[in-house]
């Protein structure tokens, strides 16, 4: 799950990292009464709250030296698309002088399979830019978990930079709050960039980003009800509710797919596209999926506006091949496949009882297959109908 920048210098502020002053005004609200009880100093930074990098050069971010500024720049960016995503709200700052930019960040290193702290010099822009351009700018230690942050840290990666160590106190104490952050809110990702230093060598947070492990927001409340704010399709949020993950690809594509693991997944998507055709959307069914489940999957899939065609690929193991073929069998019978066309390869558990159910059903929409590459040549044979 990825926060919104609002949503994340929220967290990183109860663990004491620096942020600025700021406000959240959303889609609908008297944006001047909001302005008015914010406390915002001005000049301010009004920010178009999207999950999406480079909001910058897509005029996502903005300047307002007053509140009547602030005003109808914050009135432009609501409901304004940034790179293909809806404002719904926007997030305005105090400005911030300062001397210096860095960047920090704390990751989930799947190498060492422990946090990693990654620090350069050259904040502001892209760490993937950096690390193409400026290597050796790049700052990396492998944070112990039943130890955490030590003291040495902030020291080393100040002084392998070539930066002043003046600020190694400052920069500890935001290190070891970032990382309790991390830590405690079961975070794959958090960074600062950019993470400043004002003349008086005080560091703030002027951006924030956090991604938090999607399998741990059963234990994260707080951030499993901001969830809920986030700008997600419809369809989403029902998957969701089924303990499916619904995964929107490409508008205007008449083919989806259904599998039970990510993998699966890619092959399909990967195959269908190097055939020429256009996968709208993926639905993963997760384990243990039974008949009723797996019916208003396809439904679900179904109503992805312009899908005539749903390619299902399961290995069956805990989600059992006859239950997928009920499933299918459950969907026809609520007329949830009437003019549409399934197209399902299934090995593993009770895949004979599977076969049965489905050359039971006596539908020429519901093609049985044996193979992936089978399951592509299917499709292409009756492309006239997609």
């Amino acid at each position: 799950m990825k926060l919104l920048e609002y949503q994340a210098q929220t967290l990183m502020k109860m663990y004491g990292v620096p942020v600025p002053g700021g406000c959240v005004i959303a889609e609908g609200a008297d944006i001047e009464s909001e302005l008015a009880g914010s406390g915002i100093g001005y000049p301010a930074v009004v920010k178009a709250q999207v999950q999406i990098g480079g909001r910058g050069k897509a005029g996502g971010i903005r300047f307002a030296q007053d509140a009547a500024q602030a005003k109808r720049e914050a009135e432009d960016l609501l409901g304004k698309e940034i790179r293909g995503l809806t404002v719904h709200k926007v997030y305005l700052v105090e400005k911030q002088e300062y001397v210096s930019e860095w960047y920090l960040s704390i990751l989930l290193d799947r190498l060492s399979k422990q946090p990693m702290i990654l620090f350069s010099s050259m904040g502001g822009m892209e760490i993937e830019e950096t690390a193409k351009t400026a290597p050796d700018k790049i700052k990396r230690i492998v944070v112990d978990p039943m130890i955490g942050v030590e003291d040495y840290m902030a020291r080393y990666l100040l002084s392998s930079s070539g930066l002043d160590v003046s600020c190694t106190k400052a920069l500890d104490q935001l290190l070891k709050g970032l990382y309790r952050c991390f830590r405690e809110k079961d975070c794959m990702l958090a960074e600062i960039n950019p993470l400043v230093v004002r003349e008086d060598g005080k560091l703030i947070a002027l951006d924030g980003k956090i991604d938090v492990d999607d399998s741990a927001l059963y234990r994260q409340p707080e951030v499993k009800a901001w969830r809920e704010e986030l700008p997600e399709e419809d369809l989403v949020k029902e998957a969701r509710e089924f303990d499916f993950l619904y995964i929107p690809i490409e508008k205007g594509g008449s083919v989806a797919v259904c599998s039970n693991g990510s993998g699966m997944l890619m092959s399909c998507i990967d195959m269908l596209s190097k055939n020429g055709m256009v996968v709208s959307a993926a639905l993963d069914l997760g384990g243990g999926a039974t008949k009723e489940r797996i019916a208003e999957a396809l439904r679900i899939l179904f109503a992805t506006q312009g899908v005539k065609a749903v390619l299902i690929n399961i290995f069956g193991g805990i989600t059992r091949c006859d239950e997928v073929a009920g499933g299918i069998e459950l969907a026809m019978s609520r007329g949830a496949l009437e003019g549409k066309m399934i197209v399902v390869r299934m090995e593993g558990t009770n895949k004979d009882k599977a076969i049965e159910i489905l050359n039971g059903m006596k539908n020429d929409d519901v093609i049985r297959v044996d193979g992936l590459r089978e399951s592509i040549a299917a499709m292409l044979e009756r492309r006239d109908r997609l």
